[in-house]
Formats: C-alpha cells, structure tokens, sequence
C-alpha cells in the first residue's frame, strides 16, 4: 500500500546521502548508505574512483554537509566505504537478506538523481542474478561488472549511484550501481540494477578489516 510505502521511505531516507567528488576540472555526484553512527558510508568505486588528488563532501539527511575520505576499495565489485569526518548519531541503515529476495517483489530506489537529493522511486524485482558487463553507470564509464546484481524498474538515473534498493521492510537488499541505456542515452528505461546486499556486506567486512559487521550496521550505536 501507498502509504507503508511512504513510512518506509521516510525512514529509510535518514540512512542515505548524497556524495560529491570533486577532482581536477571535474566534479562527479552520486549516493551513499550509512553503515554506521559514526560515518561509515557504502558507495560505488566509480563514484570516487577519482577521489585521489581531490575532495569529497557528504550531504546528510538532516542537510549537514560534511568532509569524507576513502577508507577502502574493490573495484571488481564496483564498492567502496568512506569515512564521514566528525560526525556521530547518525542512522545506520539496516541490511536485508538479499538471498530471500523474489522475482516481483516491491522495492525503492533513494538516491540523488541528477542531484535531486533524497529521491525516492518504486518498483519490483525483475530479474536476479544477472551478469552485468560494462553496464552503464551515467557518468560515462563503462568498467562497471557485476556477476550477480539485482534487477528492477525502479527508476533509477546517474547520480542515484551507491544509493539504496530497498524492501517493503524498510531493508537495504541492494547498493545501486547502474541502469541500462538506449543509444547512450544514459537515462533511465526501466532496466536498473543493484548489488545484493549479502554481497555488499562481505565486502565492507573486507575493506573494513572486519570492523563492520552486519550486526554492527543494523542500528547499534
């Protein structure tokens, strides 16, 4: 129904950001998910592949703008963590299954689209374990492999990459990373897709050195 749906994006939102990368003669824009109160962030690689040599900003829910550095990598995964500077209390999102996950189920899509910060789009699972080779991320990259993302019609458009996928739970089941395109048109045409959440988790457990666990990033301050 319309109006969970509603309670759940509000809530889910406080658990999303917005990233800006600025480098030389560039600034590159896209999402991030709080992993923990203290600033632990999920994104894509690609969105702060060109971090090095320049700066990062983080704009949280609240409209804090904050300063952010790259804590770890994997561009196979196209994921990396980044530390938001000095800040705490902030809302951790919590991470589904993405193993129980079923073709037709409700998602949303929060992000920032084309800079239009905490936006949110509705939709179902279309399709699971799809291979993803050089998919389109809308920033004109190409590099981007996934050997098991989610796919959705959830709307999703450059700048909503590293948001999240998320279930009529209030779950994150997914980081965005790209959506398919006609012609190089990077807009969205309801082929979208994210990394399962399951995997997401390894990885940050990985870049984070063990650090950050699953039971650590659902709410635990």
């Amino acid at each position: 129904s319309g109006s969970s749906l509603a309670s759940v994006a509000a809530e889910a939102e406080q658990s999303v950001v917005s990233i800006t990368v600025h480098s030389t003669g560039q600034q590159v824009e896209g999402s991030g998910v709080i992993l923990s109160s203290d600033g632990l962030i999920v994104t894509n690689y690609h969105v702060v592949e060109g971090a090095s040599g320049g700066r990062i900003t983080v704009k949280l829910s609240d409209g804090r703008t904050v300063a952010a550095s790259v804590v770890g990598t994997d561009k196979a995964t196209d994921l990396a963590v980044i530390q938001a500077d000095g800040v705490s209390g902030l809302q951790a999102a919590t991470f589904g299954d993405s193993d129980q996950l079923q073709v037709g189920d409700t998602v949303l899509a929060i992000g920032n689209p084309l800079g239009l910060e905490g936006s949110v789009t509705a939709g179902i699972v279309s399709a699971l374990h799809r291979s993803l080779d050089g998919g389109n991320d809308g920033s004109g990259q190409d590099s981007v492999t996934i050997s098991d993302a989610i796919q959705t019609d959830a709307t999703i458009n450059p700048g909503n990459s590293g948001g999240a996928l998320v279930n009529a739970a209030g779950e994150v089941v997914g980081i965005l990373t790209a959506n398919a395109s006609v012609d190089n048109d990077a807009g969205s045409i309801g082929v979208g897709f994210a990394i399962p959440s399951n995997q997401v988790m390894q990885v940050v457990s990985q870049l984070t050195d063990g650090v950050q666990s699953v039971a650590e990033s659902s709410g635990v301050s």
